[in-house]
C-alpha cells in the first residue's frame, strides 16, 4: 500500500525557478504534481498522469494542498494589502483610512 505525501524535492511546489537565470522547470521527482506515493519501505516515486483522474487521489491531493498552503499562511479569504506581513512599512502595506 502507498500513501501520498510532499515531493521532498520541491516541497510540495512541483516547480522550480532558478534564481540566477529565472528559468522555470517542473521538478523532474513528481512531474510537476508536488506529490508522489511512498510505499511501506519509504521508497517514493511519482504519480503517473492516469491516477490524477481517479476520485480518491484527487481528492487526497486536494487535502494536502489545502493543509500545504494552510502552513504557508493561505486562509482562503483575500485580506487587504495592510493587512498583509510582507506588505507591511511599504506604500501598498499603508492603510489609506488610518489618519496620520
Amino acid at each position: 500500500m502507498s500513501d501520498i505525501v510532499r515531493c521532498t524535492s520541491c516541497d510540495g511546489f512541483g516547480w522550480f525557478e532558478d534564481e540566477f537565470s529565472g528559468i522555470v522547470a517542473d521538478c523532474d521527482w513528481c512531474d510537476g504534481v508536488g506529490y508522489v506515493y511512498r510505499d511501506t519501505a519509504g521508497v517514493d516515486r511519482h504519480i503517473p498522469k492516469n491516477d490524477l483522474k481517479k476520485p480518491e487521489i484527487s481528492d487526497k491531493l486536494e487535502a494536502l494542498e489545502a493543509e500545504r498552503m494552510q502552513e504557508m499562511g493561505f486562509s482562503g479569504t483575500a485580506k487587504k494589502p495592510w493587512q498583509q506581513d510582507i506588505r507591511k512599512g511599504t506604500q501598498g502595506g499603508i492603510n489609506p483610512y488610518d489618519s496620520e
